[in-house]
């Protein structure tokens, strides 16, 4: 038997809701990150998220990349470019916390930060900025440097 059918693929992003807030500093992304996280198991276990910008570094919006365990979380590089090519992201800031309170990144923190870095200037956006939160402090790569 022959099948002469082809699966569509169908991807939305809508801007209904968008919101007209402008990232100038780490302060102003750390607030929207910490609007998403869940304040209640910021100290169980590990989120990651992903914050998306237009040129002007306006919000398009965020997504959830994942949520895992008590030390580690899986990160799907694919998932996080996706999300910025169906948004039209010029820029990308990622952030994950840490449920032990250490800001301190681990050496799987900096690789995956190249990684998503790397991914990003090969789509001719810019990775901004990575930062670690923790319930009460936050480090940003940039600030050290990092990134």
């Amino acid at each position: 038997m022959k099948f002469n059918i082809v699966n569509e693929i169908k991807l939305s992003y809508s801007r209904n809701g968008n919101c007209e807030k402008s990232i100038a500093s780490s302060v102003d992304a750390v607030g929207i990150f910490r609007e998403h996280f869940d304040a209640d198991e910021m100290d169980y276990r590990e989120s990651f998220f992903a914050l998306y910008l237009n040129q002007a570094n306006k919000v398009l919006g965020i997504k959830k990349i994942s949520e895992s365990g008590i030390s580690s979380t899986l990160i799907d590089v694919r998932i996080i470019m996706q999300a910025a090519l169906l948004c039209n992201a010029s820029g990308i800031i990622i952030s994950h916390n840490h449920p032990s309170g250490n800001l301190k990144p681990s050496e799987c923190d900096i690789k995956m930060t190249r990684k998503i870095k790397d991914a990003a200037q090969i789509l001719n956006m810019n990775l901004l900025d990575h930062f670690i939160l923790t319930s009460d402090s936050h480090f940003s790569f940039a600030d050290h440097g990092i990134l």
